[in-house]
């Protein structure tokens, strides 16, 4: 760690997943390689050619907002919230009493989403072409807009200081991370709650990402068919959820005497500059970002030796980055495990960075790498680096990186490690 920067720890962790909204479970079903991907049964699509995906499970919006606003918010916002909460009592942060050490304009909140509330706006413009223009929602648009989980989030909180979105597609919430982690450094906050939310789970989200060819079509093979690196993919699986974790200064942590989950050591965001859609092929956009967030973190590179990948089951994109990190790390690639935790949560988007580090965390804390699953034929590009496929492997990680790259060309890397005192 650079001596001339704050240092940052992790307190809390909240997720939404296909697997539950427990971490400690969410991580048990990512050891033991069990498949989050089912039949869609959230709307109707017979007609559509995917029907599919990592929908979320067992969550129950009054379980985390009133009655009232539970039923009339979008799953976006019932979604984040839920995620920031359950990483707030983690952290000791969530009682009234708990939050009575803080100082409240030193607390802030930057969840992001890719898409905010899209179902909400599908069901508008529905409501406007059918019924007219005097029967659209006054909520309309404070549930379609994308930093409305973060807000509600820190208006019920009460946290006064920075506070707002960013939506960079699928590394949403690495950017989100990042940001947060600057205001601390920078001095202007405490305590941030960061992350990301996607609730993807409409027929517009699918029609949409369908229509481009993105996503698998084994609808005969679902549980298959999230398969990164391997020669027959054919495009990623749906998910949606939120991640959200508490980042806060050493010294605020330490002063609340509260447990430290992990450290954050850096982080970098860059863009390829090169496609709409697709990342540059050669990977040296992703291998920029890469360094760029080493250097940031101020550590060599043989301290880092787990990689969680962004690893979405794209032609393109995953050998994309298989390339970028045999640039980055060429001679010292031996001992470093890679994985994809998307083949068994699929890709949740605006949330698959804050699913994945909350992933990257619990790794560090279980000293166990989880798999990637359903790779049987890998691609001759993975020669010479280990990627943890079929068991999970026993790990003690010294730093690890979690790397998100969106539609854009937007590139995003993480780096935590155990905190050592």
């Amino acid at each position: 760690m650079k001596k001339d920067k704050r240092r940052i720890v992790i307190t809390g962790m909240g997720v939404v997943s296909c697997f539950g909204h427990d971490v400690e479970k969410f991580y048990d079903q990512l050891l033991a390689g069990v498949s989050g991907v089912r039949p869609i049964d959230h709307f109707p699509c017979e007609d559509l050619p995917v029907r599919f995906g990592a929908p979320v499970q067992h969550f129950n919006a009054e379980d985390f907002l009133d009655k009232k606003q539970a039923r009339r918010v979008d799953s976006c916002i019932s979604y984040g919230v839920a995620a920031g909460k359950l990483a707030l009592q983690m952290a000791q942060l969530f009682t009234q009493e708990e939050r009575s050490c803080l100082d409240k304009s030193r607390a802030g909140v930057i969840i992001g989403s890719g898409m905010g509330g899209m179902q909400t706006f599908v069901e508008g413009v529905e409501t406007l072409k059918d019924k007219g223009w005097r029967r659209v929602t006054p909520f309309f648009v404070p549930y379609i807009l994308t930093n409305m989980p973060g807000a509600i989030l820190s208006i019920e909180m009460g946290f006064q200081g920075p506070n707002y979105s960013i939506s960079t597609a699928c590394a949403t919430a690495n950017y989100s991370m990042i940001a947060a982690a600057n205001h601390i450094r920078q001095g202007h906050a405490d305590v941030m709650v960061c992350g990301g939310v996607e609730a993807s789970m409409n027929r517009m989200c699918y029609a949409g990402f369908a229509a481009i060819k993105a996503i698998s079509h084994r609808n005969e093979d679902y549980q298959r068919a999230s398969r990164p690196w391997d020669i027959t993919r054919d495009g990623f699986v749906i998910g949606e959820g939120a991640g959200v974790i508490v980042l806060e200064s050493l010294e605020h942590a330490l002063a609340r005497g509260v447990p430290i989950i992990g450290e954050y050591m850096g982080g970098y965001v860059a863009s390829d500059g090169y496609h709409m859609t697709e990342p540059l092929p050669c990977g040296t956009g992703v291998a920029y970002c890469m360094e760029k967030a080493i250097d940031d973190a101020g550590i060599k590179k043989d301290d880092i030796n787990y990689i969680n990948a962004h690893a979405t089951s794209t032609p393109v994109g995953d050998l994309c980055e298989i390339r970028a990190i045999k640039k980055v790390f060429s001679s010292s690639i031996a001992g470093k495990m890679v994985n994809g935790t998307k083949s068994m949560i699929g890709h949740a988007l605006g949330a698959a960075a804050g699913l994945e580090i909350v992933a990257t965390l619990m790794a560090i804390k279980r000293k166990k790498v989880h798999p990637t699953i359903n790779v049987s034929q890998p691609e001759s590009e993975l020669e010479g680096i280990d990627i943890v496929l079929g068991k999970a492997k026993d790990l003690d990680i010294r730093v690890a990186m979690s790397n998100s790259f969106g539609f854009g060309g937007h590139n995003s890397s993480v780096l935590v490690a155990p905190y050592n005192g």
